[in-house]
């Protein structure tokens, strides 16, 4: 009879340890399925589409059917996303950054494209920031990745509302203006007024700062170059400690003004490759060209040289053939 009281006793210990195996168990699940890095797109090229299709492979040899395959095979723990900003005042995306994710390597590449890059959408030349007007994200990804010859696996869309509430969620950022600002534009709303120098922003400030494009040299390349300056600004202060005490805004920035097709688990599983990288790992440029009115057009050799060394998802180097710059 003791003995049987005894095991009696110690049952609802086992049972405890028993459900707290399953809850770990689950929770591992839920990493698993929701926590994890996002799927390389494998099957978009058209190339690989051709070599697979036997029908239209039928004149390839074995060597150039492998070749081809060799041509287009992925590099492991590598992405690019597409990061766009609207509205523009006009319907079109005001900011377009490729990104190129190398897990492998801890580094992290923002390639910006000029918003008068010249480009082919629907069979006409326009400015690039145009492709969104003409068909959403989806055209705006086709566009870039036809000029550039690598695919876009994925796009993330931010309201520039979203950029300004960042900012204030951080407490705002400390950074050196370039140039004095003085831009008036009442169609749009904006009167921007700053002295060049070091100046504490709000998130409406900020806006203000990341859209003039008066004042340099090249409008829209001086631009880019103090949107990258100040992203990386941001960067610095979303990885510092203070900033995990603001996720519930993060959250709620997140799910009012940001379209993307990346799963939250996705987002949060390369922001912690990210931050494990640090911000010395991070680096921004801009693709070379230059301006001659109306448009920017893009120098093929030096794209081609940057998309080789930062952007390329694949294992072999792209070639002037794959990409698509118009002249």
């Amino acid at each position: 009879m003791a003995s049987r009281l005894r095991r009696k006793q110690r049952s609802p210990w086992v049972v405890t340890l028993l459900l707290l195996f399953i809850l770990i168990g689950l929770c591992c699940a839920v990493v698993r399925v929701y926590f994890r890095a996002p799927d390389q797109k494998t099957d978009d090229s058209v190339m690989i589409q051709r070599v697979n299709n036997p029908v239209i492979s039928e004149d390839l040899s074995d060597e150039e059917a492998e070749a081809l395959r060799s041509h287009y095979e992925r590099k492991p723990e590598f992405w690019t996303i597409l990061v766009s900003g609207a509205d523009d005042g006009n319907g079109g995306t005001d900011t377009n950054i490729l990104v190129a994710l190398d897990v492998a390597n801890g580094h992290v590449f923002g390639a910006s494209i000029a918003r008068d890059t010249k480009a082919l959408i629907n069979g006409k030349n326009h400015k690039i920031n145009f492709a969104y007007n003409a068909g959403g994200m989806e055209t705006l990804a086709d566009t870039v990745s036809d000029q550039l010859g690598i695919p876009v696996d994925y796009t993330v869309l931010v309201d520039l509302k979203a950029f300004q509430a960042l900012v204030d969620a951080i407490g705002g950022v400390d950074f050196y203006i370039p140039i004095d600002m003085n831009y008036e534009d009442p169609y749009q709303n904006l009167s921007i007024h700053f002295s060049k120098g070091m100046r504490h922003l709000s998130g409406a400030e900020a806006l203000k700062v990341v859209r003039c494009r008066e004042g340099y040299a090249s409008q829209d390349i001086g631009r880019m170059h103090t949107q990258q300056d100040f992203l990386k600004a941001v960067a610095q202060k979303l990885m510092t400690p203070e900033s995990l005490l603001h996720l519930d805004d993060y959250c709620k920035i997140f799910v009012d003004y940001v379209k993307t097709d990346l799963t939250v688990g996705n987002l949060a599983w390369m922001g912690a490759q990210v931050a494990a990288m640090g911000t010395e790992n991070i680096e921004f440029a801009t693709l070379p060209g230059d301006w001659k009115s109306p448009y920017i057009y893009l120098n093929q050799e030096e794209v081609l040289a940057m998309v080789n060394e930062h952007l390329n998802p694949y294992t072999e180097d792209r070639t002037m053939e794959d990409l698509n710059i118009l002249t």
